[in-house]
């Protein structure tokens, strides 16, 4: 499961990017489906600014413990409270209520430097 609108690091973070520049982070299903039951998530401070490529929080499951890097530059407006509360809804729903945390990008064109859904399949499977 790839969804077409989003795009993707090969560390298997997505990112969708809404109006005024503001995007949305998250890892990918193939992510949360090989760290199996997620246990605890550590997100970045809202107002932190971040560079890509940076590790910004970790996910900890049953199986390991692996960083989120920050898939742009930007600074981190919004976490996701629910998540910290209950990270099994990463497993739940990986592109949807179980998204991450938000940015403002700070340069919009690094997005296209990433991969997209046919690019993230290619890279899954091989």
């Amino acid at each position: 499961m790839v969804p077409e609108a989003l795009r993707y690091t090969a560390e298997h973070e997505w990112i969708a990017v809404a109006d005024g520049g503001r995007a949305r982070v998250g890892i990918t299903h193939h992510a949360q489906d090989a760290l199996g039951d997620i246990v605890f998530i550590q997100l970045p401070e809202v107002g932190a600014e971040v560079a890509a490529g940076d590790p910004v929080g970790e996910v900890e499951s049953t199986k390991s413990v692996s960083e989120i890097y920050a898939p742009v530059s930007g600074t981190v407006v919004a976490v996701n409270e629910a998540v910290t509360d209950a990270p099994e809804k990463v497993n739940q729903d990986p592109y949807g209520d179980g998204w991450l945390f938000e940015l403002t990008v700070q340069d919009p064109a690094a997005i296209e430097g990433l991969l997209d859904a046919t690019g993230y399949r290619k890279l899954t499977e091989a």
